[in-house]
């Protein structure tokens, strides 16, 4: 179930997932990145790495994905996945967006205590669209503070970047913004965690996993790829591997995508 924020909280909130696994058994999952920052909020799930085999909080947030983390669960659990526009982590921690990139970092740690009647919900299986309603409350109250200017141009070339769905070049964004390459990569590692050109690819990737979503035959694949901006498709497929982890046909035959960037494996 996938669930849009208030209209006032779409720049900083991309949506809300919610998961239910009712089933007693190990499932592996795996999330690659599409660019976004976020929060796992759940009352009862143990969740591993599939690297460390260390357990994972029961709430976490993670910082922006250079490529794809491995998980495994044990038992039922459920979760809500707050998904975040790149640069809100930034603003919730107060920290560079480079010094949590490709990490892990347990609500406990950073917020004490602040998150932890949602966590009891989920535990006590309350409506998740009630949990939902009040972190609406809970992140509109966090933004009712005074914005660093500085987001405001960030989100402008995001947009455009989004807009141009990721084939935005190194010049057009100068064009765009008025400022020079270096300018834009300093500010970008710091509310993002990642270059402007980065970011484009990752947006041209999703565009094109957003194209092949709508159904695919083997002859059309190469017109896809063409299509989102490449060059050539032997180039899409190795940036795809690169992020995801597997070749555009093993995504396909994925059967559980539990979100775009969430699978079953």
């Amino acid at each position: 179930m996938q669930i849009s924020p208030p209209k006032h909280l779409a720049p900083f909130i991309r949506h809300y997932i919610f998961l239910d696994n009712s089933k007693n058994d190990i499932k592996n999952v795996r999330l690659f990145t599409d660019g976004s920052t976020g929060l796992i909020l759940s009352g009862d799930m143990n969740l591993y790495s599939h690297l460390s085999e260390e357990r994972m909080p029961l709430s976490f947030f993670y910082g922006g994905l250079n490529s794809y983390k491995d998980f495994y669960s044990k038992g039922t659990f459920s979760l809500i996945a707050v998904v975040f526009q790149p640069y809100f982590l930034n603003i919730l921690l107060k920290v560079s967006a480079k010094e949590v990139k490709n990490q892990i970092i347990s609500v406990e740690d950073v917020l004490k205590n602040k998150l932890q009647p949602y966590q009891e919900d989920l535990f006590n299986k309350v409506n998740p669209l009630s949990v939902i309603h009040s972190l609406n409350i809970f992140f509109t109250n966090f933004l009712s503070e005074e914005m660093d200017p500085d987001v405001h141009f960030i989100t402008a070339v995001q947009q455009y970047i989004l807009q141009n769905k990721g084939s935005a070049s190194s010049k057009d964004l100068e064009i765009f913004s008025g400022y020079s390459e270096r300018h834009l990569e300093r500010k970008f590692d710091n509310y993002m965690g990642m270059t402007p050109k980065k970011y484009s690819n990752i947006i041209r990737l999703h565009y094109f996993l957003s194209l092949m979503n709508k159904g695919i035959k083997d002859e059309n694949m190469t017109v896809l790829s063409y299509h989102a901006g490449y060059s050539d498709q032997s180039h899409m497929i190795r940036e795809f591997k690169n992020n995801i982890g597997l070749t555009p046909r093993q995504y396909v035959k994925t059967e559980n995508k539990m979100a775009v960037n969430f699978i079953e494996l």
